[in-house]
């Protein structure tokens, strides 16, 4: 598991990441991946300066914000799936609906924890290393501000029909794969008590990270 350190820098730099989305419409399906990257990152910086709420990590104006700027970005259910692994598969209709929603609680809550940190932050895209008819690519980033930089990478796969354009499914922080990271995590919950028994420990750690998050409101 990841240490402290390791972990905060982590979240400053997810945190970074999801800002860089908050402010983003739906880009046009020909847009290239890198280009999305680099146009939405500085979008968000603007964002984060803006937005109170967003700079204050207040978890509902972060949810609405992830509805409206972030799914359509996002392959979630390929993200959600992933992390699962092979039970995912056996899962219910039910059973897949409700580790999507909380998974995506746990991520924004996370998110939210690290996003009144987010603030004076700079970057860089580096070029791009994929072929004009690749489906999946790697758009890397280094995130820069207090402290060390932080690499930041996205992969994206090229998707067609309704909403088409790049999404991207996982991300990378500090030479750490993000739903790699989670899939080690829940294949433990799983093993020991099956996919509700995953389900239901996702809901406590989201009221355990909804009471920490909500502790500062008031100061």
């Amino acid at each position: 598991m990841m240490n402290r350190r390791f972990l905060n820098r982590g979240l400053l730099a997810l945190a970074a990441s999801l800002s860089l989305l908050l402010s983003a419409p739906v880009c046009a399906a020909d847009e290239a991946p890198d280009a999305l990257i680099n146009r939405l990152t500085k979008e968000a910086l603007d964002t984060i300066q803006a937005d109170k709420g967003v700079q204050a990590g207040d978890v509902s104006r972060i949810i609405e914000l992830v509805d409206e700027k972030v799914m359509p970005h996002l392959n979630f259910q390929r993200m959600t799936a992933s992390a699962v692994g092979p039970a995912w598969r056996q899962a219910t209709p039910e059973q897949r609906k409700r580790l999507e929603a909380e998974f995506k609680t746990l991520l924004v809550r996370t998110y939210a924890g690290a996003m009144s940190q987010a603030r004076n932050l700079s970057f860089s895209v580096k070029p791009l290393r994929a072929a004009a008819d690749d489906k999946e690519v790697i758009v890397r980033t280094l995130i820069t501000g207090r402290g060390d930089p932080v690499q930041l990478d996205y992969r994206l796969e090229k998707t067609s029909g309704v909403g088409a354009g790049w999404k991207i499914y996982n991300l990378n922080v500090l030479g750490v794969w993000l739903v790699e990271t989670y899939r080690s995590q829940f294949a433990q919950e799983i093993n020991a008590k099956g996919l509700d028994g995953l389900i239901a420990t996702l809901i406590e750690r989201n009221k355990s990270n909804a009471a920490a998050n909500a502790m500062p409101a008031k100061g």
